[in-house]
């Protein structure tokens, strides 16, 4: 009596293969950076003059490498989601992220300047930097291209 075949395993049902040391500490290290940014992000979220959901779109792309799970959490947020989701997908930036990012930009200038006093070149050199930044911020979409 012949024995009957076996059909094959679907690959999705196979246990994935162990890391390797090199991959472990390269995951971890990134789970790591995603809950900084994470805790970074939730810090700026109540500070007025600290930018929030950066934080969050750099903690999405850490957990995209580390942890499909929390990957998933910072997409499902109600708040937080669709504004990385914009970022990820089409390069976006709403105007009212845009308008108070770039008045967070001025702001902390302001600050900077009033409170550190610095010398012209610094100054110059700080405003440069920021008026960059600025133009990065303003260059982008406000709403996905059809």
């Amino acid at each position: 009596m012949r024995a009957a075949r076996r059909q094959p395993v679907p690959a999705e049902l196979l246990p994935s293969p162990p890391l390797s040391g090199a991959q472990h500490v390269r995951r971890t290290a990134y789970k790591l950076a995603g809950l900084a940014f994470v805790v970074t992000g939730l810090v700026g979220a109540v500070l007025p003059l600290l930018p929030s959901t950066i934080f969050f779109i750099l903690a999405a792309a850490m957990f995209a490498r580390s942890s499909p799970e929390l990957e998933a959490r910072i997409l499902a947020h109600p708040t937080i989601g669709p504004q990385v989701i914009a970022w990820r997908d089409h390069g976006v930036i709403p105007p009212r992220a845009k308008l108070l990012a770039v008045g967070g930009m001025a702001a902390g200038y302001a600050v900077f300047v009033v409170l550190g006093e610095p010398a012209g070149l610094t100054a110059g050199l700080v405003a440069a930097a920021i008026l960059a930044c600025a133009a990065y911020v303003l260059s982008r979409p406000s709403r996905p291209q059809a």
